[in-house]
């Protein structure tokens, strides 16, 4: 049974969605502020994390900002219908995924699922000796545990990032449409004004560094799509 652990001030909200996780087969623990949420997500008991962004005492932005210092595990925040610039800030610091509030249980019980699916959190330890790996150039990604290294040193990514990355490098040296990509790493089709990939691969660009051209690894085509530089 994966465990989730729920932070949300809102009592009555925490409450409702505990309800309902359990009922979707969810082993659910919830907490009503910030610094507990960090306190009990870098504890490693949980699968994944569902944390409001507007909390008080530690907002959301600022607890993932702790939690993503030593930890990988999955995050999906909530976030306030409409306000963009959290969405965009969350993903850029390292959330998986986020959840327009107010959300229906069975949307969020939805991208709790796709997030999951794409982490396997059992095999989180070092890459599984002779597993099959991917590798482009100094870039070696092991997919069976989701495990990357990056010129020779360990590269830590979000399970999201892993998930863009691992698509990119399956294509390296091609062009591959936003379209595919999230057909290919989340299973769905893009969104219209869905700026998610973008961001992701923003993150995932930076942990790369540039060529010696001073190129980015990760071109982009505008409007378009992405493409791995193989050398």
């Amino acid at each position: 049974m994966n465990k989730v652990l729920l932070v949300d001030d809102d009592v009555d909200l925490t409450a409702m969605l505990s309800q309902y996780l359990a009922r979707e087969g969810f082993d659910v623990h919830t907490v009503n502020d910030g610094e507990a949420g960090v306190a009990q997500a870098l504890s490693g008991n949980y699968s994944l994390v569902v944390m409001d962004i507007m909390m008080p005492r530690l907002s959301g932005i600022e607890a993932l900002r702790r939690i993503r210092a030593t930890s990988r595990v999955p995050i999906l925040m909530l976030t306030a219908r409409g306000d963009n610039i959290d969405r965009i800030v969350g993903l850029d610091m390292g959330a998986d995924d986020y959840v327009p509030k107010p959300c229906t249980p069975g949307e969020l019980v939805a991208r709790i699922r796709a997030i999951l699916r794409r982490v396997d959190m059992t095999d989180a330890a070092a890459p599984i000796p002779n597993a099959r790996m991917l590798q482009v150039g100094e870039l070696v990604l092991w997919p069976g545990n989701r495990k990357a290294m990056w010129q020779g040193q360990p590269l830590e990514l979000t399970g999201t990032e892993f998930s863009l990355l691992d698509v990119l490098v399956r294509h390296a040296g091609q062009l591959v449409s936003k379209q595919d990509i999230s057909q290919q790493a989340y299973g769905k089709p893009l969104a219209r004004f869905d700026r998610r990939i973008d961001v992701h691969i923003s993150s995932i660009r930076q942990k790369l560094g540039t060529r010696s051209d001073g190129q980015s690894w990760i071109q982009s085509v505008r409007g378009l799509g992405y493409q791995l530089l193989e050398d």
